[in-house]
């Protein structure tokens, strides 16, 4: 089901609950590859295959939109609804970070926050890849 090892999907599901807990306006967190296939979730929603395939079509548009402005690579996508907040960010070149909101959500802590544990998901994704992540130090 996961594309990453249960290691990995272990420790990105911890990052997911520390996230859950640091914001309590989320009412759910999941990672899931830029392809749409989900990593691990923190969520009572049972539709985590279909948020995490929408995020994927989300994101080539988001991607598209940010090329094409000249604004460089994507990092986040912030969508707010009647009912609260749907939002995104990159997490590496391989993963996103998708969360779901309440509508009394602070969009200033949510950016702090989300923006610290999609940097924690990439590093565990390029050490399961064992790739070196952009803050690695050389040697």
């Amino acid at each position: 089901m996961s594309a990453v090892p249960a290691e990995a999907e272990t420790e990105i599901l911890a990052e997911l609950r520390r996230l859950r807990a640091r914001v309590p306006q989320l009412t759910g967190a999941l990672a899931a590859s830029s392809d749409g296939l989900v990593l691990a979730q923190d969520s009572a929603a049972t539709e985590s295959e279909s948020v995490a395939a929408l995020t994927a079509a989300a994101l080539a548009v988001a991607q598209r939109l940010s090329d094409s402005t000249g604004q460089g690579a994507f990092r986040e996508l912030l969508v707010r609804g009647e009912h609260g907040y749907v939002a995104t960010y990159a997490a590496g070149d391989a993963a996103v970070l998708t969360l779901i909101a309440e509508p009394r959500l602070n969009v200033g802590r949510l950016h702090l926050e989300a923006r610290r544990s999609s940097l924690r998901i990439a590093e565990l994704i390029d050490h399961t890849l064992g790739r070196r992540g952009p803050e690695a130090p050389p040697g």
